[in-house]
């Protein structure tokens, strides 16, 4: 296996990488037995100390024995920038229970310290979608019924001989300081010292469907159909935009964020999980939600949380609008993304929380006139059409360029027999941006930074290959050079290098546009709604058809150009490609916040892949000045070669058949 084979193998793996990454790691694992620990102690140690005094010797020791693996827990965590100040928070919760600190205080601690070691360790707190709370049920008397009771208060027939009791899922004021998130790593881990064992042989999907169901029992009929009135008024799609705050956020936590109408409407979201995912916000309401989140982590302290919630709310919210927008209000479309890569930006420096929220309120500003210039998500018969019609020709046009260019290439060399490597590339491309959709739409998560990722990484490795390509093409431009490629290939294949490469580069030309072109459509699909839905598949195919002629004029004007302008147009081609996809790949590298943003005031061109940032454009001159090289050294190797007497030439060398 060749160098360039191995790169291309690697490659896949690393396209692969958001789908098989996902599942947690021993990191993530250790960081799950710290929050559950402190689920614990934020519940129990009410329990446990009152008024200063121990109300419970036993529970007393446990809380200070919680409190104290929590604190050695944490120590042996991987290294994280953020690991220095969750040691310090966990001594000082293990101080607090020792010298029996109110509850209140004991307990606002653990639940900071439980969020913040979720953020840095990023621990997995909700279903991908929401669990069959028939399936919870029949687990539940299956698996539970005999401790816990049939329903749920802990009176169960084993329960008599169970020391400590069963918990009785009916203690409200217990149950107000659990979460379904707490309940589901309970199922997961069980808690040491008692007779609830772990039930890791259960899926993820069974064990948080066991969790939702134990967590109904505490909850009033009445108190669900007050929440049910109140979602279906159209209230708490802000405090809830997702599974999220319904799973992970007690109903205590609620209150004190919402208010008590939202601990109504979360008691009726756990019986009814289904209801969020039918009613998932538009996507500026989403990126709202996110934005609002971000500033409250960060006037918390967590910077990381706060960047990772504002990097949410563009890649998984606004950027989903965007080629909308632009159909209308082009400028505005620039201004929102802009102001969010501002925002990111401050986040990243540190800068003060006064500035991040002058600018928080900057980008709600500008996506609320977003929203209103979408005419509130529902887009009309026209702009649909010329929304889908705009985005599969602007992203598929790019990739569009370099699979023509190469199948035109090969069809001027006589070389057919290559053109399977370039086929293979591309409708595998296909088949894999499909399959991730699905995958990351129906069976697991892979959030909006994952597909930044992606698509920035992918996009740095075409613009290499790219170059390649182009500068091996430019080899080929003179008449010479071509006789002598034709006369050494003669009878053989084109090298495996140069093969994987082709195959390589209509692979990432197409793979880096797919996945996130259907995400757009599914959006767009949303807004459009049933009124739009034929207009968009109109512009849909009316867009393919267009790159259908694109693709065959180009084919067939550029194998009438002679030999010498062609390869040196589609050398160029190839090269400035590769400077476009290397301003692209930064680009989504930034939204992912993976790189930083230096705004410069100077105007965006995301088609050439111009952005407005000093690292896009280091990229792109970077670029700009290695093919400069390439070329200057590379032409005077020619040179050389050229100026040496050649060999004598067999009778079988000088004739020059093609392969068919």
């Amino acid at each position: 296996m060749d160098r360039l084979t191995r790169i291309y193998a690697l490659l896949i793996a690393l396209l692969l990488l958001p789908l098989s990454g996902l599942a947690q790691n021993t990191a993530a694992t250790g960081a799950q037995t710290v929050v559950h620990m402190l689920d614990y102690i934020g519940v129990d140690y009410p329990g446990a100390v009152q008024d200063g005094k121990v109300k419970n010797e036993d529970e007393f020791k446990e809380m200070i024995e919680f409190a104290s693996h929590v604190a050695s827990s944490v120590k042996r965590l991987p290294a994280n920038r953020r690991q220095p100040d969750l040691i310090a928070e966990a001594g000082k919760l293990a101080r607090m229970v020792k010298e029996k600190a109110p509850a209140e205080t004991v307990a606002a601690a653990a639940r900071k310290l439980r969020w913040d070691v979720i953020g840095a360790y990023n621990v997995t707190v909700a279903p991908k979608a929401a669990p069959n709370l028939k399936a919870g049920a029949k687990l539940y008397q299956a698996m539970c019924a005999g401790c816990h009771g049939a329903e749920g208060k802990g009176d169960g027939p084993a329960a008599v001989t169970i020391d400590p009791k069963p918990s009785d899922f009916h203690d409200r004021e217990r149950m107000a300081n659990r979460s379904v998130f707490g309940l589901y790593n309970t199922v997961t881990l069980g808690v040491k010292g008692t007779a609830m064992s772990a039930y890791g042989q259960l899926t993820e999907d069974e064990r948080w469907a066991l969790a939702l169901h134990a967590a109904n029992f505490s909850s009033a009929a009445e108190h669900r159909a007050r929440g049910e009135k109140l979602w279906k008024e159209g209230k708490g799609r802000q405090a809830f935009p997702g599974l999220v705050n319904v799973i992970t956020l007690s109903s205590t936590e609620v209150q004190e964020r919402y208010g008590e109408e939202m601990a109504a409407i979360q008691s009726y979201l756990i019986a009814h999980p289904d209801a969020v995912a039918r009613d998932r916000p538009a996507p500026i309401a989403f990126a709202l939600a996110k934005l609002e989140e971000a500033v409250a982590a960060y006037r918390k302290g967590d910077r990381t949380g706060a960047l990772q919630l504002a990097v949410t709310a563009y890649v998984e919210g606004y950027e989903l609008i965007e080629r909308s927008l632009a159909n209308v209000d082009e400028e505005l479309m620039s201004e929102g993304e802009r102001e969010m890569m501002a925002l990111r930006d401050l986040i990243r420096r540190e800068a003060p929380l006064a500035d991040l929220e002058v600018q928080a309120k900057r980008v709600s500003a500008t996506l609320e006139r977003a929203r209103e210039r979408l005419d509130a998500g529902a887009l009309s018969a026209g702009t649909a059409f010329t929304s889908a019609f705009i985005i599969l020709l602007r992203e598929g046009l790019e990739a569009l360029l370099v699979v023509a260019a190469i199948v035109a290439f090969l069809t001027k060399a006589n070389r057919r027999d290559a053109l399977i490597w370039v086929h293979a590339g591309w409708i595998s491309a296909v088949a894999l941006g499909f399959a991730t959709w699905a995958v990351a739409s129906y069976a697991i998560a892979i959030s909006g930074a994952h597909r930044e990722i992606t698509e920035g990484v992918t996009g740095l490795i075409a613009a290499a290959m790219l170059v390649y390509v182009g500068y091996w093409l430019h080899n080929k431009a003179s008449a010479q050079a071509w006789q002598n490629f034709v006369r050494n290939s003669v009878g053989t294949a084109l090298a495996s290098r140069t093969l994987w490469a082709m195959a390589g580069v209509s692979f990432l030309a197409v793979y880096r546009e797919m996945f996130e072109t259907v995400l757009f459509y599914q959006a767009l699909w949303v807004q459009a709604g049933e009124s739009g839905g034929r207009a968009l598949v109109g512009g849909l195919i009316a867009a393919a058809a267009a790159l259908a002629a694109i693709g065959w004029g180009l084919f067939r004007y550029s194998l009438r150009l002679p030999l010498g302008p062609f390869f040196t147009a589609m050398a160029w081609l190839m090269c400035v490609l590769a400077v476009m996809l290397a301003g692209k790949g930064v680009a989504a590298l930034q939204e992912a916040g993976i790189i930083g943003a230096s705004v410069l005031s100077v105007p965006s061109v995301p088609m050439l892949g111009i952005f407005p940032t000093v690292q896009t454009l280091v990229a792109q001159v970077a670029i700009i000045g290695f093919i400069a090289a390439l070329l200057y050294f590379g032409g005077n190797r020619a040179s050389v070669r050229q100026a040496e007497p050649q060999e004598a030439q067999s009778p079988s060398e000088r004739r020059l058949p093609s392969r068919r």
